[in-house]
């Protein structure tokens, strides 16, 4: 079998080299080269000749099978983008509300890819399957403004329709067996809300139906913090329970019995899960191994992993991008290849007795799955979770009790709910044990490390070269490990400090890339300041990367938290920023008693956080800089009531005005004595209404930067990029340079 997991490991290869290096104008020479190539087996007589053989061909597939996906499916739908037209499209799932209305997944007949479909909230009471016609304008998923996004794409969606009319709803394939398991696991979530309350009922609707937006924030927080939001994302540890499970009710030795009970359920589970990429890997992992004894064949770990990377992409090379299939496959990578390894070599060979084989499976199992995947969580999320080991063993056992307890607490809540609710207790305990758990681990000082600390990679990269340079070294096979262990702690702490004391000016400022938001952080002599947290862009987490860098810096408790207004895109990562961190003062420019402000105030207030109103100026210590922050001059809206926040260090200063307008501006300068500033960071992300020429001549500064991202307000707009540039300023923009580090001494 392992000569068939070159033809499949080839062929994923090609999808992934065409996904992400090679043109789409070169698919076609380039599976023509490796078609060519195919026949070096003619010089290889032996096995290699098959394996080259194979892996020709795969490749070869690959890349044409992507240019025939691309020239079918997605273009046909992209030549669509940027018009209006009426199409009748299918839900292929159950809508979820938006700020506007809802959205569902959707197919547009006569096309192949799927939409996403923005309409009204007469969405949610619609059934998978029933159809809806409307005038709609189409604009691409692929490529939103200048951002390429992958998310969409990764799961088959390539247009987004917005409504432009009134909707008429039809029947369609609802009643069609198709879309029983999505109904199910619509059924099931419904249960669960009625069974369990709070964070439990959205710990026990994730960890059995894959949906995790029912769990706090401050719950995510903890378990993400703590490396264990890996429990949430239905993979082959929620499908090995399920196998568990049909195994114990069949009996271990009747296994054509167990196979035939197990792979329909294991089907009929992706489907109701949504079928995400490691739902899919698991349930066709486990569908070889149980297969392989009825065809009286080896169960193989290699061919069973590339032959699931196979179907997935062969369903949709796209899914190439998704973050969800990368982790799941480089995780279950190390632990076929690793994780065996590792816990021989920790045995050493020598029978041990039950608690140091659980300890060394337990620890070997998690280091194998991190291995490959620490360099694409560092990637994507930015953060490296040091207490992991520590966090799966802890509570593990217990994900298992969560899920088998639950889901029979489910299926018996259909049948009698008061006595689901009986029994509710056990899965209710251990899930609150786990979320308790994760959330202390996470306070533990130095649980995780960040790579918004620069060195982090490089020290990264280090460890991968020292454990390869152990492994090449044969002799003293514990001891050289045992070593390399011990360097790689001490030269992670020193990596730790080196990132912390970089930060030694009298004032450094970091403007922080949160897209079209604003997050200007503040630090000197060990004191910390937050100005705004919040960002536009859907796909940034403005509190996440608040928390991430501050941490980095060596910032365990925020001192003040300033708010210049309470628009959205300068507040909108508090609740995750509050999750994550403890605050000691919010600076607000009033006290609100609704809406987005009055939200952020009750957060605040129940995380702790002393809640100040600034009506006078007033001035501030942060370590060797002074921090003066400005009260409200405007009147009219929210952005002429803002806070202005004047930071100095000796001659040396900058100011951030929010985002005020330029009468507004001239109202500050009339206010209060404002003159020859270093730095600027300009008004409303460069709007051509802010920044004025009167602010430009009263401070004179040297640098301006430019909190920006992905908008259709035309931010930075052109006058002011002009009217910076006719003033000599240096600009920096977010958009361009990703997050700015400026140093005052």
């Amino acid at each position: 079998m392992r000569v068939f997991s070159a033809f499949t490991g080839s062929f994923a290869l090609g999808i992934f080299l065409a996904q992400y290096l090679v043109p789409a104008k070169w698919l076609l020479p380039c599976g023509a080269a490796a078609f060519v190539l195919a026949f070096g087996r003619l010089f290889l007589r032996n096995d290699w000749g098959r394996r080259v053989l194979l892996m020709g061909v795969g490749l070869a597939l690959a890349f044409g099978y992507d240019w025939l996906y691309i020239r079918q499916v997605q273009r046909p739908m992209e030549a669509l983008a940027g018009t209006d037209r009426e199409v009748v499209m299918t839900l292929c799932d159950y809508a979820v509300p938006t700020n506007y209305g809802a959205k569902a997944t959707v197919r547009l007949e006569g096309l192949h890819g799927k939409a996403v479909y923005y309409g009204t909230a007469d969405l949610l009471e619609l059934e998978p399957g029933q159809t809806v016609t409307d005038l709609v304008h189409l604009q691409s998923a692929s490529h939103i403004r200048d951002d390429d996004v992958t998310s969409f794409t990764s799961k088959g969606v390539f247009l987004l329709a917005y409504r432009r009319a009134e909707a008429s709803y039809g029947a369609g394939s609802s009643d069609s067996p198709r879309w029983w398991a999505v109904r199910i696991g619509h059924a099931m979530r419904g249960k669960i809300s009625a069974i369990f309350q709070g964070d439990t009922a959205g710990f026990l609707t994730a960890i059995l139906t894959g949906d995790k937006s029912g769990l706090s924030e401050e719950g995510s927080a903890a378990l993400s913090e703590a490396g264990l939001y890996h429990i949430l994302a239905v993979s082959g540890m929620h499908c090995g329970f399920l196998l568990a499970l049909v195994t114990f009710l069949t009996g271990r030795h009747r296994r054509r019995l167990t196979a035939l009970c197990a792979l329909p359920l294991l089907a009929f589970y992706a489907a109701l899960t949504g079928g995400s990429p490691s739902v899919l890997r698991a349930c066709v992992m486990l569908a070889f191994l149980l297969a392989a004894p009825i065809f009286h064949r080896d169960s193989d770990g290699p061919t069973a992993l590339f032959s699931a990377l196979f179907l997935i992409l062969l369903a949709n090379p796209f899914a190439a991008a998704s973050i969800s299939l990368q982790l799941s496959f480089a995780a279950m990578a190390g632990i076929l290849f690793l994780t065996p390894r590792l816990y021989r070599l920790l045995l050493n060979g020598k029978k041990r007795n039950r608690v140091p084989r659980f300890l060394a499976a337990g620890f070997s199992a998690t280091m194998g799955a991190l291995v490959f995947t620490v360099p694409l969580s560092g990637w994507y999320f930015g953060t490296l979770t040091l207490i992991s080991p520590l966090s799966n063993l802890l509570c593990l056992w217990a994900a298992s009790g969560v899920f088998l307890l639950g889901l029979l607490t489910v299926l018996i809540g259909f049948i009698c709910l008061p006595l689901a609710k009986l029994i509710a207790v056990v899965p209710t305990l251990l899930a609150r044990y786990i979320l308790t758990a994760a959330g202390l681990l996470a306070k533990i000082p130095y649980h995780a490390a960040y790579f918004a600390n620069p060195y982090l990679k490089y020290w990264l990269l280090f460890v991968y070269l020292l454990f390869l340079a152990a492994w090449l070294y044969r002799k003293a096979p514990r001891r050289k490990y045992a070593l390399a262990a011990i360097l790689t702690c001490l030269t992670l702490a020193l990596t730790v400090k080196l990132g912390e004391w970089r930060y030694h000016a009298d004032l450094d400022i970091k403007v922080l890339d949160v897209g079209q938001g604003q997050c200007v952080l503040l630090a000197s002599g060990g004191e910390f300041t937050l100005v705004d947290c919040g960002s536009g862009n859907s796909w940034y987490g403005p509190g996440d990367i608040a928390s991430q860098h501050l941490r980095a810096m060596g910032c365990w408790k925020l001192g003040r938290l300033i708010l210049t207004h309470y628009d959205s895109d300068h507040i909108n990562g508090v609740r995750s920023l509050l999750a994550r961190m403890d605050v000691d003062t919010l600076l607000v420019p009033e006290l609100a008693d609704d809406g987005p402000g009055g939200e952020i105030l009750e957060l605040a207030r129940a995380h702790g956080v002393t809640v100040k109103a600034v009506e006078d100026e007033i001035n501030l210590s942060i370590g060797c800089a002074v921090l003066t922050v400005l009260p409200p001059v405007g009147e009219r809206e929210d952005n002429e009531r803002g806070l202005s926040v004047l930071a100095s260090a000796g001659e040396k200063d900058i100011l951030i005005t929010g985002d005020m307008d330029g009468a507004t501006e001239r109202k500050l300068l009339e206010t209060y004595d404002l003159s020859d500033i270093e730095v600027l960071v300009a008004g409303h992300h460069g709007s051509k209404y802010s920044t004025s020429n009167d602010l430009l001549d009263a401070l004179a500064p040297e640098t301006a930067c430019i909190s920006v991202g992905s908008n259709s307000y035309g931010h930075p707009a052109d006058e002011t990029l002009r009217r910076l540039a006719e003033y000599g300023c240096a600009i920096y923009r977010t958009d361009m340079q990703g997050s700015i580090h400026l140093s005052l001494n």
